[in-house]
Parts: structure tokens; sequence; C-alpha cells
């Protein structure tokens, strides 16, 4: 079933969703399993699960000279799709990039998930690799997801990268996309950040899924800007609960995001990571009460190959 289609069968409850990582290179599908376990009683009807494109690494040689070397170290997306669905009977929805991606490859992907049955997808142009400063597409690539998001409606429409094809299949995908409330980190305004966003709407996108926020109002504001915009689209509130003092320099680094300062003093003051595990914890609850309460149609978090936490939170709110 669609995401929206999920929405729309809720009658205006609000869903729990969450989303995973792949497990690391030699680690089998039951890390998976045992994390997933225990958020099934909150019955999301959807997860998702992210796509990690290749990393470079250097290799020095017994003559001195360094190889670089491709290493991808979270591979299974699809498979994990696949088994999240037989298993457990609810949506897996995979996330596609532009990155490390030809359009052909776009194109036989899409079509694989189209075989397993899988009726949803999330479009992303991805990060640059950790090597590179600034985002490089693929020779023959996507340079952004609007245009990720055109190929992959093209497909509903049965148009096909070969124009000779004849009597195409078309797929039936809905094309989720990210928005950012406090704007993507290269954007040079949440105003333009908003305008490419609804170009990724006109272009076929069926919802928007946030970056993770710790202040509501700024998830409230991001709504209200993209409804004055003209986007009428769901929109689903990215979640995450802080649970290490590290996290207080890393979050908004890494994903450019702010923390409210009566967060941070708590944090500060905790004696350990525990009690900053559950300082987040308490946050992250009243944060979901409050966009339940406002009528928010999925709460969707991201539990970074953890469920303890996230549990904990849906015991209280769902």
């Amino acid at each position: 079933m669609k995401v929206t289609q999920h929405i729309e069968k809720a009658n205006g409850k609000s869903l729990f969703s969450f989303e995973i990582l792949p497990p690391l290179k030699g680690q089998n599908i039951q890390c998976i399993f045992d994390n997933i376990e225990p958020l099934m009683e909150f019955k999301p009807p959807f997860i998702d699960v992210t796509y990690h494109r290749e990393e470079y690494e250097f290799k020095e040689l017994p003559s001195g000279l360094l190889e670089k070397k491709i290493v991808k170290k979270r591979p299974g997306t699809v498979g994990i799709c696949s088994a999240i669905q037989n298993k457990y009977q609810v949506d897996a929805i995979p996330h596609i990039l532009c990155g490390g991606f030809t359009k052909e490859d776009t194109e036989n992907f899409l079509i694989d998930m189209d075989f397993l049955g899988i009726d949803n997808v999330v479009a992303l142009r991805g990060d640059a690799v950790k090597s590179e400063i600034y985002f490089k597409p693929e020779k023959e690539g996507h340079s952004y997801a609007s245009e990720l998001v055109t190929q992959i409606n093209n497909l509903n429409n049965g148009i096909y990268l070969d124009a000779d094809l004849q009597n195409t299949n078309k797929t039936n995908f809905c094309i989720g996309v990210a928005g950012y409330p406090e704007k993507h980190m290269e954007a040079p305004s949440l105003d333009s950040d908003i305008y490419f966003l609804k170009q990724k709407i006109k272009n076929g996108a069926d919802y928007i899924i946030t970056q993770m926020f710790f202040d509501n109002k700024k998830f409230f504001e991001f709504v209200d800007k993209c409804r004055a915009a003209g986007i009428t689209v769901p929109i689903i509130p990215g979640l995450k609960p802080i649970s290490t003092k590290k996290q207080l320099n890393l979050i908004p680094h890494r994903f450019k995001v702010d923390l409210p300062d009566d967060l941070i003093m708590e944090v500060v003051k905790a004696k350990d990571n525990e009690a900053v595990s559950q300082i987040g914890i308490e946050w992250c609850i009243e944060q979901s009460k409050e966009l339940q309460k406002a009528g928010i149609p999925v709460l969707h978090y991201y539990s970074m190959g953890k469920s303890e936490n996230i549990r904990q939170i849906a015991s209280q709110v769902f």
C-alpha cells in the first residue's frame, strides 16, 4: 500500500513509522530483526530503509604508493526491504539516491523494486562521498533529487530510458522526498529551499519527510511556508531523540540542525550518557505529543540502528 493510502486509511489518526540502517557488511539480517521486533507492537504501516553509497579508502601499498579502493560498508537495502515485507507484512520503503547511480542503474533498481512488490520509494540526492567536499553526480547520473523524481514519475507513466521499448509496464511508486525545516545546508535561504522542494512535488513527489528537528515551532513554521507556497502533499516530521553528550556538537555539525537552549542545558548538566538518553526520550515524547495533538499524519523516528529509546517514546505516545 502507498504511504498516502496509509494516511487516508488512518482517518486523521497519527501513525507511527521509523527508519533503519542496513547492518555493517559482515553482519546478518538478524540484527535488523532484533531492532524491529520491539517496535512492531506499535503497528508501523511502513518502515524506511536507508541506502548507503560507496566510500573511498586509500590503502598504502608496499611500494609506498596509495591505492584508491571503493568500499560499500552498508549494502543490502533491496534484500532488507524484501525480507521486512515478507516477515512482517508491512511496507518497506527503500531510499534511492542520485549519488552512486547512473540513470540506467536507477531504472534497473526501480524495476527490481517493482518486481518485489515495493510500492514506495524515497528519492534523495544524497551526500558527497567523505573524501569530497561537494556532491558530484555520476557520469550519466542525476545532479538533483528533482531529476530523480522525474525519472521515477516517468516510469510510473511507462516511459523508460529506451524510447524504442513498446507496450511497457507502468510502475506505481509513491514517491517521498526530503524537506528541511531549518533549510538544507547548501541552500542559500529557507524560502529558496522551499521553492526547489515545490519543484520536486511538481515533478511527481507524493509526500515529504523532514530532516530531524528539536523545536516543533520550526516544523510548524516550515509547514506554514510550504502551504503558502502551494505545496499540499502530506508533510511527515522526522524525529530523533538525543542520546549522548557528543551529539550536542555532532548533530549541528553533521546535519546543520539547531538544538534548543533548554535541551542543551539539560544535557550539559547530565552526569552521564544514560541520563542524557533519558532526557532525549522525555524531550521527544513531548515533541511527539504536541505533533500528535496538531493532527500530524505520521510521526517518523530515526532509529539509527537502535530501538530501545524509540520503544520507550512510542509506548507513551501511541
